[in-house]
């Protein structure tokens, strides 16, 4: 018989990092400009825009190589 105590654990431990960056999101994105915060300009918008693409093209990129590699026997 199977123990599930690990995999409880472990999504209980995901679901808290899960929530916490949801409140640092939250605290972050509500400060109000001034002394205790900063307006993000046009251009950090485009560099997270693009800090994204690229994040996912390389996630991508990678996890395509990993099938392409084991589908054709190069592992």
């Amino acid at each position: 018989m199977k123990r599930f105590g690990g995999t409880w654990l472990t999504l209980a431990g995901l679901g808290l990092i899960l929530a916490l960056a949801l409140v640092f999101l939250y605290v972050g994105w509500t400060l109000p400009t001034g002394e205790q915060g900063a307006a993000i300009s046009t251009h950090g918008y485009i560099a997270m825009a693009l800090g994204v693409v690229a994040t996912l093209a390389l996630g991508i990129g990678l996890m395509s190589l990993i099938f392409y590699s084991n589908r054709h026997d190069r592992d």
